[in-house]
């Protein structure tokens, strides 16, 4: 099988083909809770985190901060 290759807050990672956008989460050690993804400068809902990943996606992992 082919990798996945995609940027993940500016680092390259190669993915298993299949690996949703939670189990990049997972699997990168990224906080499940309080962040935005956003792919290719798009937020991706919550409700789609369980899609796959796909080849040459730009992403971006955003905390949430409070202001103030």
């Amino acid at each position: 099988m082919i990798a996945v290759g995609v940027t993940v807050n500016g680092a390259d990672h190669d993915l298993e083909p299949g690996t949703t956008v939670q189990d990049m989460l997972t699997q990168l050690g990224l906080p499940e809770k309080g962040i935005a993804v956003a792919v290719d400068g798009i937020v991706l809902p919550r409700s789609r985190w369980g899609e796959d990943v796909g080849r040459g996606w730009t992403i971006e992992v955003l905390t949430a901060v409070q202001g103030g």
